[in-house]
């Protein structure tokens, strides 16, 4: 994993290089529902948000799991701005190694939620 962009020092979170993301790392990410709900509202925001802008039901520390499975995978980009943490869909990365990938997966996550209720 290569370190993240320059943020303040020893603030800079690992990530995987574009040519380290593997397509079995990206849907086990993707396949916790948790972490589609992240994925689908960074996707819906289309910019950053802070990890306090997600109202998740579960406990912080999972909540931090989460983002961090998802860093991991290379699904998001995570970044120090001050004291607040910003995530960011790596959508331009997983387009060009999966390209349509995300793109069906939302779409498709979109369908599910409308037929369930949620």
């Amino acid at each position: 994993m290569t370190p993240a962009a320059p943020a303040a020092a020893g603030r800079a979170l690992p990530h995987p290089a574009r040519d380290e993301i593997r397509l079995e790392g990206v849907l086990h990410a993707l396949s916790d529902p948790m972490r589609l709900r992240i994925v689908r509202e960074l996707a819906a925001d289309g910019g950053e948000l802070t990890c306090s802008d997600f109202d998740l039901p579960v406990t912080k520390s999972t909540t931090t799991h989460h983002f961090r499975v998802l860093r991991e995978s290379g699904v998001i980009r995570q970044t120090y701005r001050g004291t607040a943490k910003m995530n960011g869909l790596r959508d331009d990365d997983l387009d060009d190694l999966f390209p349509g990938l995300l793109d069906s997966l939302l779409a498709a996550a979109a369908r599910q939620a409308a037929r369930l209720g949620g």
